[in-house]
Protein backbone atom coordinates (compact mmCIF):
# COMPACT_ATOMS: atom_id res chain seq x y z
CA UNK A 1 0.00 0.00 0.00
CA UNK A 2 1.40 3.37 -1.05
CA UNK A 3 0.35 6.46 0.90
CA UNK A 4 -0.16 9.24 -1.64
CA UNK A 5 -2.95 11.35 -0.16
CA UNK A 6 -1.11 14.17 1.61
CA UNK A 7 -1.22 17.82 0.58
CA UNK A 8 2.56 18.22 0.49
CA UNK A 9 2.32 21.53 2.35
CA UNK A 10 6.05 21.71 3.10
CA UNK A 11 6.89 21.32 -0.58
CA UNK A 12 4.89 24.29 -1.81
CA UNK A 13 4.83 25.94 -4.31
CA UNK A 14 5.69 22.74 -6.24
CA UNK A 15 2.58 21.00 -4.86
CA UNK A 16 0.13 23.83 -5.51
CA UNK A 17 -1.05 22.13 -8.71
CA UNK A 18 0.41 18.63 -8.42
CA UNK A 19 0.20 16.04 -5.63
CA UNK A 20 3.66 15.45 -4.20
CA UNK A 21 4.06 11.90 -5.60
CA UNK A 22 3.71 13.33 -9.13
CA UNK A 23 6.30 16.11 -8.95
CA UNK A 24 8.98 15.42 -11.58
CA UNK A 25 12.48 14.22 -10.72
CA UNK A 26 15.22 14.86 -13.25
CA UNK A 27 12.73 16.12 -15.86
CA UNK A 28 12.04 12.50 -16.74
CA UNK A 29 10.12 10.65 -14.05
CA UNK A 30 7.75 11.45 -11.22
CA UNK A 31 8.52 10.17 -7.72
CA UNK A 32 5.58 7.77 -7.87
CA UNK A 33 6.66 6.45 -11.26
CA UNK A 34 10.07 5.59 -9.83
CA UNK A 35 8.51 3.86 -6.80
CA UNK A 36 6.11 1.80 -8.93
CA UNK A 37 8.93 0.78 -11.29
CA UNK A 38 11.03 -0.35 -8.34
CA UNK A 39 8.18 -2.36 -6.83
CA UNK A 40 7.54 -4.04 -10.17
CA UNK A 41 11.24 -4.89 -10.57
CA UNK A 42 11.19 -6.52 -7.14
CA UNK A 43 8.24 -8.76 -7.93
CA UNK A 44 5.27 -6.88 -6.50
CA UNK A 45 2.17 -7.28 -8.66
CA UNK A 46 -0.59 -5.74 -6.54
CA UNK A 47 -0.63 -2.20 -5.15
CA UNK A 48 -3.27 -0.07 -3.44
CA UNK A 49 -2.78 3.69 -3.66
CA UNK A 50 -4.26 5.72 -0.81
CA UNK A 51 -5.21 9.03 -2.41
CA UNK A 52 -6.80 12.28 -1.29
CA UNK A 53 -5.45 15.68 -2.32
CA UNK A 54 -5.63 15.96 -6.14
CA UNK A 55 -6.17 12.23 -6.22
CA UNK A 56 -7.87 12.39 -9.62
CA UNK A 57 -4.52 13.37 -11.13
CA UNK A 58 -2.87 10.31 -9.62
CA UNK A 59 -5.67 8.08 -10.96
CA UNK A 60 -5.30 9.61 -14.40
CA UNK A 61 -1.52 9.15 -14.46
CA UNK A 62 -1.29 5.67 -12.93
CA UNK A 63 -4.46 4.07 -14.28
CA UNK A 64 -4.81 0.36 -13.61
CA UNK A 65 -1.06 -0.20 -13.31
CA UNK A 66 -0.73 -2.28 -16.48
CA UNK A 67 2.22 -0.21 -17.73
CA UNK A 68 4.17 -1.57 -14.73
CA UNK A 69 2.69 -5.08 -15.09
CA UNK A 70 0.82 -4.56 -11.83
CA UNK A 71 -2.80 -4.44 -10.71
CA UNK A 72 -3.39 -1.10 -8.98
CA UNK A 73 -6.48 -0.16 -6.97
CA UNK A 74 -7.34 2.99 -5.02
CA UNK A 75 -8.50 3.87 -1.53
CA UNK A 76 -9.85 7.43 -1.44
CA UNK A 77 -10.14 9.56 1.67
CA UNK A 78 -12.08 12.82 1.96
CA UNK A 79 -10.28 13.87 5.15
CA UNK A 80 -6.75 13.03 6.30
CA UNK A 81 -6.67 9.82 8.36
CA UNK A 82 -3.00 9.60 9.24
CA UNK A 83 -0.45 7.04 8.09
CA UNK A 84 -2.25 3.91 9.26
CA UNK A 85 -5.86 5.10 8.96
CA UNK A 86 -6.13 4.35 5.22
CA UNK A 87 -4.79 0.85 5.84
CA UNK A 88 -7.41 0.17 8.51
CA UNK A 89 -10.14 1.18 6.07
CA UNK A 90 -9.31 -1.69 3.67
CA UNK A 91 -7.80 -4.17 6.12
CA UNK A 92 -10.15 -6.97 5.09
CA UNK A 93 -8.87 -6.69 1.51
CA UNK A 94 -5.20 -7.12 2.41
CA UNK A 95 -3.12 -10.29 2.79
CA UNK A 96 -1.79 -11.32 6.18
CA UNK A 97 1.59 -9.67 5.56
CA UNK A 98 2.01 -6.56 3.41
CA UNK A 99 4.15 -3.48 2.84
CA UNK A 100 3.09 0.08 3.62
CA UNK A 101 5.18 2.95 2.31
CA UNK A 102 5.14 6.67 1.68
CA UNK A 103 4.79 7.74 -1.93
CA UNK A 104 7.38 10.52 -1.73
CA UNK A 105 10.70 8.79 -1.04
CA UNK A 106 13.71 8.01 -3.22
CA UNK A 107 15.73 5.00 -2.15
CA UNK A 108 17.44 1.88 -3.48
CA UNK A 109 16.00 -0.14 -0.61
CA UNK A 110 14.99 -3.69 -1.58
CA UNK A 111 11.26 -3.53 -0.77
CA UNK A 112 10.79 -7.26 -1.30
CA UNK A 113 13.47 -8.06 1.25
CA UNK A 114 11.81 -5.78 3.82
CA UNK A 115 8.55 -7.70 3.41
CA UNK A 116 10.34 -11.06 3.48
CA UNK A 117 12.19 -10.02 6.65
CA UNK A 118 8.91 -9.07 8.27
CA UNK A 119 7.16 -12.25 7.18
CA UNK A 120 9.94 -14.44 8.59
CA UNK A 121 9.96 -12.64 11.94
CA UNK A 122 7.47 -12.53 14.78
CA UNK A 123 7.30 -8.76 15.31
CA UNK A 124 3.95 -7.02 14.76
CA UNK A 125 5.63 -4.25 12.78
CA UNK A 126 8.93 -3.95 10.93
CA UNK A 127 10.38 -0.48 10.35
CA UNK A 128 13.01 0.23 7.70
CA UNK A 129 15.54 2.62 9.25
CA UNK A 130 18.62 4.53 8.20
CA UNK A 131 21.04 6.97 9.80
CA UNK A 132 20.33 10.66 9.43
CA UNK A 133 22.85 13.32 10.39
CA UNK A 134 21.49 16.50 11.92
CA UNK A 135 23.82 19.48 12.27
CA UNK A 136 23.13 21.82 15.16
CA UNK A 137 24.04 25.33 13.95
CA UNK A 138 24.77 26.60 17.46
CA UNK A 139 27.31 26.08 20.19
CA UNK A 140 25.79 23.47 22.52
CA UNK A 141 26.32 23.84 26.26
CA UNK A 142 25.94 21.35 29.06
CA UNK A 143 25.28 23.10 32.37
CA UNK A 144 25.13 22.04 36.01
CA UNK A 145 24.16 24.38 38.86
CA UNK A 146 24.35 27.40 36.56
CA UNK A 147 27.89 26.49 35.45
CA UNK A 148 29.00 25.43 32.00
CA UNK A 149 30.61 22.01 32.31
CA UNK A 150 30.86 21.04 28.64
CA UNK A 151 30.79 22.78 25.27
CA UNK A 152 30.64 21.60 21.65
CA UNK A 153 30.66 24.01 18.70
CA UNK A 154 28.04 23.15 16.05
CA UNK A 155 27.95 19.39 16.64
CA UNK A 156 26.55 16.80 14.24
CA UNK A 157 24.21 14.27 15.82
CA UNK A 158 23.37 10.88 14.28
CA UNK A 159 19.88 9.39 14.62
CA UNK A 160 18.23 6.23 13.39
CA UNK A 161 15.11 7.42 11.60
CA UNK A 162 12.11 5.75 10.00
CA UNK A 163 12.39 5.64 6.21
CA UNK A 164 8.62 5.58 5.72
CA UNK A 165 8.60 1.90 4.72
CA UNK A 166 6.95 -0.67 7.00
CA UNK A 167 6.22 -4.36 7.04
CA UNK A 168 2.84 -4.97 8.67
CA UNK A 169 0.53 -7.84 9.49
CA UNK A 170 -3.24 -7.83 9.42
CA UNK A 171 -3.46 -9.34 12.90
CA UNK A 172 -1.46 -6.40 14.26
CA UNK A 173 -4.14 -3.93 13.18
CA UNK A 174 -7.36 -5.88 13.72
CA UNK A 175 -8.03 -4.42 17.18
CA UNK A 176 -7.86 -0.78 16.08
CA UNK A 177 -11.03 1.11 14.99
CA UNK A 178 -11.17 1.88 11.28
CA UNK A 179 -13.25 5.07 11.51
CA UNK A 180 -10.72 7.26 13.35
CA UNK A 181 -7.47 8.94 12.22
CA UNK A 182 -4.53 6.78 13.24
CA UNK A 183 -0.88 7.49 12.54
CA UNK A 184 2.33 5.50 12.50
CA UNK A 185 3.33 7.31 15.69
CA UNK A 186 0.08 6.22 17.37
CA UNK A 187 0.75 2.61 16.40
CA UNK A 188 4.36 2.54 17.60
CA UNK A 189 3.57 4.25 20.90
CA UNK A 190 0.66 1.89 21.56
CA UNK A 191 2.76 -1.19 20.79
CA UNK A 192 5.54 0.01 23.10
CA UNK A 193 3.05 0.83 25.86
CA UNK A 194 1.82 -2.77 25.65
CA UNK A 195 5.36 -4.10 25.78
CA UNK A 196 5.31 -5.27 22.17
CA UNK A 197 8.45 -4.16 20.36
CA UNK A 198 8.56 -3.51 16.59
CA UNK A 199 11.46 -4.93 14.61
CA UNK A 200 14.05 -2.90 12.72
CA UNK A 201 15.23 -3.38 9.16
CA UNK A 202 18.51 -1.40 9.13
CA UNK A 203 19.58 0.07 5.82
CA UNK A 204 22.70 2.00 4.83
CA UNK A 205 22.04 2.77 1.16
CA UNK A 206 20.53 5.78 -0.56
CA UNK A 207 17.44 7.39 0.97
CA UNK A 208 15.90 10.81 0.53
CA UNK A 209 12.54 11.96 1.81
CA UNK A 210 11.15 14.55 -0.62
CA UNK A 211 9.53 16.65 2.08
CA UNK A 212 10.95 20.15 1.61
CA UNK A 213 12.09 22.30 -1.33
CA UNK A 214 15.74 21.71 -0.30
CA UNK A 215 15.19 17.94 -0.49
CA UNK A 216 13.49 18.26 -3.87
CA UNK A 217 16.33 20.38 -5.23
CA UNK A 218 18.87 17.86 -3.96
CA UNK A 219 16.97 14.97 -5.58
CA UNK A 220 17.04 16.72 -8.94
CA UNK A 221 20.70 17.64 -8.59
CA UNK A 222 21.66 14.04 -7.75
CA UNK A 223 19.31 12.21 -10.07
CA UNK A 224 21.65 11.69 -13.01
CA UNK A 225 24.21 10.05 -10.73
CA UNK A 226 21.71 7.80 -8.90
CA UNK A 227 19.31 6.98 -11.70
CA UNK A 228 21.11 3.75 -12.54
CA UNK A 229 20.86 2.62 -8.93
CA UNK A 230 17.22 3.58 -8.49
CA UNK A 231 16.00 2.32 -11.87
CA UNK A 232 18.05 -0.58 -13.10
CA UNK A 233 17.61 -0.87 -16.85
CA UNK A 234 15.69 2.40 -17.22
Amino acid sequence: MILAGGKGTRLRPYTSRLPKPLVPIGDEFSILEIVLSQLSQRGFDTVTLAIGYLGHLIRSFVGDGSRWNMHITYASEDTPRGTIGPVLGILDQLPEHFLVMNGDILTDLDYADVLAHHTRGEAPLTVATCTREVRIDFGVLTTTSNRVVHFVEKPTVDYRVSMGVYGLSRTTLETYPSHMPFGFDDLVLDLLARGVQPAEYPFDGYWLDIGRPDDYDRANAEFDSIKGTLLKGA
